[in-house]
């Protein structure tokens, strides 16, 4: 990061000046699905999907070293009895992942994907985010710089998902503070919070968005006062992904609204990104719909992890291989309809 000016100003610049799509790669993936063995269209999304490869990658669509990220953090509002869950129970998932033991270890061994475990300083919450910003900009924009590193190995799929007690109230104040409505609109179980632990988690919402309203103009802001660590990494790596021209397949509730920070400072911003699944938390497909996406899957799954981004992959590489491996009319000997 640069040593002059506010620590945000580079990524602001960066969000500034997002590449675009390959024009010509999408052309010749066009031309070629014209010519395989099916009738136009009858693949549905996986044709899409082939598509978003081509015009994100700049080649034929493939998908070779898929990459599954999770960034773990703490929150200081998990203070307030919002979850059914300690925090400590953050720090002993990474370990569960590290030790193979976690939901996301066998969907990433049955789809041949890997797997990368960010802890995100899980000894020192965020600041209590109904009294004081989750971060100081420069801990953010360091967060955010953290994320970028996540595909430093190379993958050319990021699959991003999240562990955290209390992240989905973050998330809640996210949508709360871009999108508007009620706290009400926004806060759902995540854990199981329930009777009157959720409406702990609805007053927490309320009282952080009030508090902070005066500040919420502006995305970023939004993301070091009512964020986390790994809300911040998480849209470090997108936008990491996006310079280096990787398609990345979002996970849940947290993690979408992870994205929409960064769709609020640029509307373009998750042009390279797909919506891996909506989770039963209840306002993820509200949350969806603001992104202007369609999620790839619908499993009533809200357990995080990267789980239901991870499940979409396996959709993602099976389009990537149905464009490069069908035979074409001509290769195949089959009588194609347009040539008759």
């Amino acid at each position: 990061m640069s040593v002059t000016g506010l620590p945000f100003d580079d990524f602001r610049v960066l969000l500034r000046d997002l590449p675009g799509p390959d024009s010509q790669a999408l052309v010749t993936a066009r031309d070629r699905d014209r010519q395989l063995t099916k009738p136009p269209g009858s693949l549905g999304r996986l044709e899409e999907i082939a598509m978003w490869l081509a015009a994100w990658t700049g080649r034929a669509p493939a998908v070779n070293r898929p990459l599954v990220a999770i960034f773990a953090g703490n929150h200081g509002v998990a203070r307030h009895g919002i979850t059914p869950f300690p925090a400590s129970v953050t720090q002993q998932m990474v370990e569960n992942f590290a030790a193979g033991g976690a939901a996301i270890n066998q969907i990433c061994a049955a789809n041949d994907l890997g797997l990368k475990i960010f802890d995100l300083a899980l000894d020192y919450p965020t600041g209590d985010i109904t009294i004081e910003p989750a971060l100081s900009e420069r801990d953010c924009a360091a967060t955010m710089a953290f994320g970028m590193e996540a595909i430093a190995g190379g993958t050319d799929l990021l699959c991003l998902g999240e562990m955290g007690i209390g992240n989905t109230t973050i998330a809640a104040a996210i949508n709360l503070a871009l999108y508007g409505g009620t706290a009400e609109d926004w806060v759902g179980p995540g854990t199981g919070s329930q009777g009157e632990m959720l409406a702990r988690k609805i007053a927490v919402v309320k009282q952080a968005v009030e508090f902070h309203r005066e500040h919420l103009s502006d995305p970023l802001e939004v993301m070091r006062r009512l964020g986390g660590r790994e809300i911040a990494a998480m849209a470090g790596a997108i936008l990491a992904a996006r310079v280096e021209r990787i398609p990345v397949l979002i996970d849940g509730y947290v993690a979408t609204a992870a994205a929409a920070l960064l769709k609020a400072a640029n509307p373009s911003a998750l042009d390279h990104c797909l919506i891996g699944h909506v989770s039963a938390e209840p306002a993820h497909m509200r949350a969806i719909d603001k992104l202007g996406k369609t999620p790839l899957l619908a499993l009533g799954m809200r357990l995080g992890e990267g789980t239901g981004a991870a499940l979409a992959a396996s959709i993602v590489k099976s389009a990537a291989a149905c464009h490069s491996g069908m035979a074409t009319f001509e290769q195949a000997g089959v009588t194609n309809a347009g040539t008759h």
